[in-house]
């Protein structure tokens, strides 16, 4: 494994500094925000982010959310964010089989209208960097509110952003995290 590209911070002092910007010292904790708060101003506004995105403003299906992220972390071949991602989705009740159908999720069966809207959305955004007319038409079926459309933008950039400085930084795994849950196999 590459090591990070910038140092990380003691748990503790990473607690301490997220503890003074306001937000929950589980933040502290976690690798990313062990790096990412060598930066305070930065990390603090990516972690009120994902506390909106995440906890206190979410509109979107947490479930939908969840798929889109699992979509990214595999697309991206994000180790941190599939790894991180997998338990957070299987604490919230989404079976492994649809967590592992985000890899091929064209030719599952196992997943609903819905959740095909927003994987195609994520690869309309993957693929051409914004999500395509056919596609949104898709969404709105699904999406019934405007606050639901923004987030779902809202959602795939922040997570697309998080793959990029995850491997960018090369942040790794918290001590003792097994990569590539369930199979111990990354995208091929």
């Amino acid at each position: 494994m590459t090591a990070p590209k910038v140092s990380m911070l003691s748990v503790e002092e990473s607690i301490r500094r997220i503890r003074n910007l306001g937000y929950d010292e589980a933040f502290g904790e976690l690798s990313v925000f062990r790096i990412l708060l060598q930066n305070e101003k930065v990390a603090g506004a990516l972690a009120n982010t994902l506390t909106t995105l995440l906890f206190t403003g979410n509109s979107l299906d947490p479930r939908l959310r969840e798929l889109i992220i699992m979509r990214l972390g595999w697309a991206t071949n994000s180790v941190y964010e599939w790894t991180q991602h997998w338990r957070i989705a299987r604490d919230m009740g989404i079976s492994e089989e649809d967590l592992l159908a985000v890899r091929d999720w064209k030719n599952s069966s196992t997943l609903s209208d819905a959740d095909r809207a927003v994987l195609q959305a994520t690869d309309d955004c993957l693929e051409n960097g914004f999500i395509q007319d056919a596609t949104w038409d898709a969404c709105f079926q699904h999406l019934e509110t405007e606050a639901e459309r923004v987030e779902l933008v809202v959602a795939i950039g922040n997570w697309t952003m998080f793959s990029q400085l995850l491997k960018s930084l090369a942040i790794p795994l918290e001590v003792g995290v097994a990569e590539w849950p369930p199979t111990g196999q990354a995208p091929g």
